[in-house]
Formats: structure tokens, sequence, C-alpha cells
């Protein structure tokens, strides 16, 4: 899904602790990687866990085919609750345990639960580095 200017500038500040342009550069790339295929290289469900949890960090919507938006749901726990910073710790600590209470996502998602872990070190603990490799944009 594309990470338009309009998610970008709607990301709310408390809920990311690292630079911004970092973030969505991550995320970007994420999206754009989401869905290629593994046999062919790409990072599949790893990539997605990625992009759907930064989308979730942003509160941006996801678009449905048919032109509806819905909110992103969280990527541990589903909830469909906007993120913003309790909620964000506690998404934290269910993805924590997420192959635990979940293990089916490890059989089903490859990949999944590392990416959506990753993600939310990096983004809201500031532990660990960026999930993905991206480039990040020279501001003007």
């Amino acid at each position: 899904m594309d990470v338009t200017d309009a998610d970008v500038a709607a990301i709310p500040v408390g809920n990311i602790c690292v630079p911004h342009a970092d973030f969505v550069a991550v995320w970007r790339a994420a999206s754009d990687r989401d869905h290629e295929d593994f046999s062919r290289g790409g990072q599949g469900w790893y990539a997605a866990g990625v992009a759907t949890t930064c989308r979730w960090l942003a509160t941006a919507p996801s678009r449905l085919a048919n032109g509806l938006t819905d909110p992103t749901p969280a990527p541990a726990t589903h909830r469909t609750a906007l993120a913003y910073e309790e909620l964000i710790e506690a998404e934290f600590l269910a993805a924590e345990r997420l192959a635990e209470t979940r293990p089916e996502l490890t059989r089903s998602r490859p990949g999944w639960c590392e990416g959506v872990r990753a993600t939310l070190r990096w983004a809201w603990r500031r532990q660990g580095p960026p999930p993905l490799d991206a480039e990040v944009p020279a501001e003007l």
C-alpha cells in the first residue's frame, strides 16, 4: 500500500521515537517490498509486518480496493483503536510474546512476528537498528 504525503503529514509526534525522515524512509521501503515473493528473493511477510506496524504507528488508514478506508489494526493484537503512546507500549509488550501467543503466525506468515517486533523495538523503544535498510532522502 502506498505511503501518501497525507499519511506522512499526519504521523502523531509522540508515536515514534526515531527521526521522522528515518521512519518514513523505512515505512516506504517496507511498503515497496511487502508484496515481493520469497521465492524471488523478496522479503515477503517480514516487510509486510514492518509496513503494517509503521502504518499503525502513523495512524494511517488502510485503503480498501473499493476506495473506502478502515483503521489499520494493530499488528500484534489486531485492535482497531488508533495508536497512542500507552497503546503502543501495550502493543510492544504483546509483540514481544507474539510467537508464543499466536504460534500459527510463524507458520502461516513467516517473518511477520520478527518484522513487527523489530519495528516496534526500533521506532518505539529506540533499541536496535532500523528493521530494513532504507535510504533517507536529503531534507530541503
